[in-house]
């Protein structure tokens, strides 16, 4: 790493090598703050006839070159650095960083002795690095052993983090499971002549005995405890280690990666745990909770922050393209159907998926190719926001000091983090959200699938440069979180939704809105109807805001508890604030002609589709 003040860092160039395009972006510091300038972007060349993942790199950074007119590779094709700014003539940058996920990213099993307790935070620490989570071997999984060694022979992860006991608690189990993985003799995905490496993070009593069973065939390394004791989870040496490895032994495998780890000037990050660390950092400085999701066309990540706490969730068959079958089959035809505004063929539909699963790369040619598949899309990201909520979770196997009031309670071990009243910011990216042809498509879509509660501000990734600006805000804190917050988001506006009974009640909210310029908007919202605000940009481009007053029916909460008036400013966008009257959670109909009605109400209120859209059916 260089030896650079962060005050010192005027230009960035950063990459994130993708398992199919290789995208670069370049930020200067004008004018008193640091925004990005142009993007370029290229396909990734790891696979055959090229077999070098710099040559990507380059034709990436070429693309930016040209367009943004300062000269960053010289005659030999390197990147230029440090900045040699001559006059009129830009000349080279100050850092060259980069992300990957090429070659399939970091796969990666873990083993543990209880599944819901030692086994499940090695699991968390393993995803927080950024890793696809293969399988998980506990000594309780009611696999017998030779399935187990099978099942590690036949995966081949690219490491195993091997987890289990409290530090001073029994050893047998804990060795057993070393003595699993030495059993199955595991070779290693990428290169044969290096022993796989497996990260023990287990009871400190066992290690000798582990070293024993395990020290002649992997390649081991040891740091601290996850679980020290039981009520405590101590992940970072482990994603640190996930981190160091993944660099030294996976990266160096893949084509090409040796020269580049060479070019950069901050360590290689895959790509997810980069997006995990800038929504991370943003939660942090700004003191808020949030989600983010990336859908992309195999899997569909979730990251979020609540209470302090960093989660990460790797859904690796729910996605848009090649697992758009799998979709189908976990949610079933109806649950796709009943976003669907008008009738349709169940025959025609099934033909659809299968077309898409043929032809993964294509994109909607219609607008009923557009609707089917934001359908889709809004049951991937509720099946892998299910599956998030239930792995977020305060810590199982934990006696928690309980009162009278909690015996009433149901038992608050395993309860999950995920609070959606308290949640400030939802954030979505990948292709189905951040190229969605109107930006009110992107916002419905998340309000469908994450049914947001009280007051929650929806911003997509504009082209997806959050793996870039994670690795930089290891550099560069300011500078990361300048460009998310300016460039890298498109703030889409502000979600208000009571949750509450509805039975019975005529208004759910009377609201109040000071927007910009002494403009009043009051009025009322009925159960059951969406209304839209507009309220959009200032002249420098950031969001206006507006002083809301929510009163809420009696049985209803929009952040301050049941039937109490809450006060709070809202941020507007692209698409202003959305008052939903829906309830929470929320279903629409299932009788078919009410369902179509309705869907059209509210897809007219919010301008989603061309009217000329919803005239069939």
């Amino acid at each position: 790493m260089k030896d650079l003040k962060p005050e010192d860092i005027k230009v960035i160039v950063a990459t994130d090598c993708g398992s199919t395009t290789t995208k670069a972006i370049l930020i200067e510091y004008r004018d008193g703050e640091y925004r990005l300038i142009v993007r370029g972007e290229a396909p990734t060349t790891v696979e055959a006839p090229f077999e070098d993942v710099t040559m990507g790199v380059l034709n990436a950074v070429q693309e930016v070159e040209e367009l943004s007119g300062r000269k960053l590779l010289d005659e030999n094709d390197r990147i230029i650095s440090p900045r040699k700014d001559n006059g009129d003539q830009k000349i080279g940058t100050d850092i060259y960083i980069s992300t990957s996920s090429a070659g399939g990213g970091l796969q990666m099993m873990v083993a543990g002795v209880v599944r819901s307790m030692t086994a499940e935070s090695a699991e968390r620490a393993a995803l927080g690095a950024g890793a696809i989570v293969m399988d998980v071997i506990a000594s309780n999984d009611k696999r017998l052993p030779h399935q187990q060694i099978e099942r590690i022979r036949h995966l081949r992860p690219d490491m195993i983090l091997c987890s289990g006991g409290i530090d001073g608690g029994t050893i047998t189990h804990v060795v057993e499971i070393a003595e699993l993985i030495a059993a199955a003799d595991p070779k290693p995905r990428l290169g044969s002549d290096y022993k796989l490496p497996v990260i023990y993070a287990g009871n400190k009593n066992a290690r000798d005995e582990v070293k024993k069973a395990l020290g002649a065939k992997v390649d081991l390394d040891i740091v601290d405890n996850i679980r020290p004791v039981l009520e405590r989870e101590n992940l970072l040496p482990a994603r640190e280690k996930i981190h160091d490895l993944f660099m030294e032994h996976v990266m160096a495998q893949a084509p090409g990666y040796r020269k580049l780890m060479s070019w950069t000037d901050a360590p290689i990050m895959p790509t997810p745990g980069a997006v995990g660390l800038i929504i991370k950092t943003i939660a942090d400085i700004e003191g808020i909770e949030a989600v983010g999701v990336d859908i992309g066309g195999a899997t569909t990540d979730v990251f979020s922050v609540f209470q302090g706490v960093f989660n990460r969730t790797v859904s690796a068959n729910l996605g848009m393209s090649y697992s758009v079958s799998n979709v189908f089959k976990e949610t079933t035809l109806p649950n796709v159907m009943r976003w669907v505004p008008f009738h349709m063929d169940e025959r025609d539909l099934r033909n659809r998926v299968k077309n898409k699963m043929i032809r993964p790369t294509t994109i909607p040619q219609t607008m009923e190719e557009l609707i089917f598949e934001q359908a889709i899309a809004r049951e991937a990201l509720r099946l892998a926001f299910v599956q998030h909520k239930s792995f977020a979770t305060v810590l199982k196997g934990v006696q928690q000091q309980r009162t009278i009031a909690d015996a009433f309670a149901q038992s608050s071990s395993g309860q999950t983090l995920v609070n959606m009243m308290s949640l400030n910011m939802l954030i979505g990216s990948g292709g189905v959200l951040s190229h969605a042809p109107r930006r009110q498509q992107s916002a419905l879509m998340m309000i469908d699938a994450f049914q947001p509660e009280g007051v929650t501000r929806l911003s997509v990734d504009s082209i997806f440069m959050m793996p870039q600006l994670g690795v930089l805000s290891v550099v560069h804190k300011h500078a990361a979180t300048e460009v998310f917050e300016k460039d890298c988001l498109i703030h889409l506006g502000t979600c208000i939704a009571p949750v509450g009974e509805q039975k019975g009640a005529r208004s759910l909210l009377k609201y109040s809105f000071e927007l910009p310029g002494g403009k009043k908007e009051e009025g009322e919202l009925s159960p059951g109807k969406m209304k839209l605000i507009k309220l959009g940009f200032d002249e420098r481009g950031l969001p206006l805001k507006a002083k809301a007053t929510l009163h809420p029916d009696r049985n209803q909460d929009v952040g301050a508890g049941k039937g109490h008036v809450f006060e709070t400013t809202v941020s507007g966008g692209v698409v202003g604030i959305i008052l939903d009257g829906r309830g929470r959670p929320f279903t629409p109909p299932e009788e078919d002609s009410l369902r179509v009605e309705k869907l059209k109400e509210w897809i007219t209120e919010l301008d989603i589709y061309p009217a000329e859209a919803l005239k069939q059916g």
